[in-house]
């Protein structure tokens, strides 16, 4: 056992954690990092390729960003501020296939069409009421719309064999849409920051507590479940709790102001799974469909194209479900031991409003395998049970917050969570979660490193990165056009035939 003095330190190996590195490598080489991951090897949770739907969120198909207003218009702002969170994500990457961090694109991202399907009248009037308000603003200017079922059998034929001829369908495309293996992403992240010196990683490391010094540094206490890079004790000017369920946990340990009146809601999930490929290569796409009523953002029914180390498959769900860990390798009395006296009230309340959700979460785990297919169906009308297999995918712990009124309300989304003292930040949520991994760390390197931040270096550095960083690209249609001209062509994405197709 060993004690480690570090400047940063990261808590779990995850998409967000890496990410960090990954730019304060680049920012500062001489920064001592620490990686801590409570597994026998990173990428295992959350970012994991089964246990995330691996679309690239640009608002391009989740219609669940885009909701109908009151007076039947359609609110976009924001799929607009995802686009562009995302667009950061791109260059990011961009950046790092350009200097040989990361392997050739296709390791780690495929160009998939992202595409929405509607059916019955009144939903066809709202995608093309979002069709318009969307394709009007440049972020989505290449967005095509079509009720033309000729048409849409082009775009995807497994959902329009055999459907009903005289049920009004329509549907959007963008066909520079993506498909993410974040797994994969992220172990060549981590591959690359352990060829730097200064860079160590901890695996079978659990973090037991955590409390500032005086002096303001930070003294972490480990539990080390095996290997030979032991560590009981770290000391560090700055940590990021970066694991996904566990984060919440372990923000609370930390005592700081900051953390009071947050809560955590678990939602598991599970998806129908085929790899036949007389199936598979016949659906080259993302199909997102629009949530049952009472459904969290997380079960927007869709019908994806996957690519998982390498192995393409078709995937449909998600399906909720509720249980109380927080991480899918997790505990089952996670969610009692979140609930503090600081944030006891904003939980009952936030549960005592939303009883439909939980009610709606609970019928899901009883489903039968003949109820899921039938939810297929509904997409993929010749879908048979037999060619589909369950597979248990990753655990999101929605975040549920204080209001000023001194009630709670739950949120589906990701928020980071900073000490004013800028030495310790945490990210909370959910979706869209890792395809905003760069933005979300700006926002901390802005919030945690500031004066740093500030200078010229760090500036010209974050420029180099991120070429939009300090820029809009909402605002700016020429910067927008320019940056995504350089990521589709460096990360494949505008190949005119999916990789999938080729690969099938």
């Amino acid at each position: 056992m060993s004690d480690i003095k570090t400047d940063v330190l990261l808590v779990g190996g995850g998409v967000m954690s890496a990410t960090l590195g990954m730019m304060l490598k680049n920012l500062d080489p001489s920064l001592h990092i620490t990686m801590v991951e409570r597994l026998d090897h990173v990428a295992h949770e959350s970012t994991d390729g089964w246990n995330n739907a691996g679309t690239g969120h640009a608002g391009y198909c989740e219609l669940n960003y885009t909701p109908e207003t009151p007076d039947g218009d359609v609110e976009i702002q924001r799929a607009l501020g995802i686009n562009a969170a995302f667009e950061s994500s791109l260059q990011l990457w961009t950046y790092l296939v350009e200097q040989g961090a990361l392997p050739s694109p296709r390791e780690f991202i495929n160009a998939t069409p992202h595409q929405s399907f509607v059916w019955g009248e009144k939903d066809v009037a709202f995608l093309r009421k979002r069709h318009e308000r969307l394709s009007a603003h440049h972020l989505f200017e290449s967005m095509e719309f079509s009720d033309d079922p000729r048409v849409l059998q082009d775009w995807m034929p497994l959902i329009l064999d055999n459907r009903d001829p005289s049920q009004p369908i329509a549907a959007t495309r963008v066909k520079h849409g993506s498909d993410v293996d974040f797994g994969s992403l992220t172990r060549n992240m981590v591959k690359h920051l352990k060829t730097h010196e200064n860079f160590k990683l901890l695996l079978n490391h659990h973090v037991k507590n955590l409390k500032q010094t005086r002096d303001g540094e930070w003294k972490v206490n480990l539990r080390n479940d095996g290997g030979p890079d032991a560590a009981s004790h770290i000391t560090t000017k700055f940590i990021f709790l970066g694991a996904g369920g566990g984060a919440l946990p372990l923000l609370q340990k930390s005592g700081i102001e900051e953390s009071k009146g947050y809560g955590g809601f678990p939602v598991s999930g599970q998806w129908l799974v085929c790899r036949k490929p007389e199936i598979v290569k016949r659906h080259h796409s993302k199909v997102y469909g629009k949530a049952p009523i009472g459904a969290p953002p997380m079960s927007v029914p869709h019908l994806d194209t996957r690519i998982i180390n390498g192995e393409p498959a078709l995937l449909f769900g998600p399906f909720a479900g509720f249980t109380t860990k927080f991480l899918k390798e997790g505990s089952y009395f996670d969610l009692f031991s979140s609930v503090k006296s600081s944030n006891f009230k904003p939980i009952m309340a936030a549960g005592l409003s939303n009883i439909d959700l939980t009610r709606y979460l609970i019928s899901e785990v009883f489903q039968s395998h003949a109820d899921r297919v039938k939810a297929l169906q509904n997409f993929f009308p010749d879908a048979q049970a037999d060619d589909w297999n369950l597979q248990y995918a990753g655990q999101r712990v929605q975040i549920i917050k204080a209001t000023p009124q001194g009630g709670g309300k739950l949120e589906f989304g990701t928020e980071i969570v900073a000490a004013k003292d800028g030495t310790l930040a945490a990210l909370l949520g959910a979706s869209p979660g890792a395809s905003t991994a760069a933005h979300a760390m700006i926002d901390v390197l802005e919030r945690c490193f500031k004066d740093r931040m500030a200078s010229d270096e760090w500036q010209a550095k974050m420029r180099e990165m991120v070429p939009s960083y300090g820029q809009s690209l909402i605002d700016d249609a020429e910067l927008l056009r320019s940056v995504r001209r350089r990521t589709l062509s460096t990360l494949e994405l505008d190949a005119s035939e999916p990789e999938t197709r080729k690969q099938a």
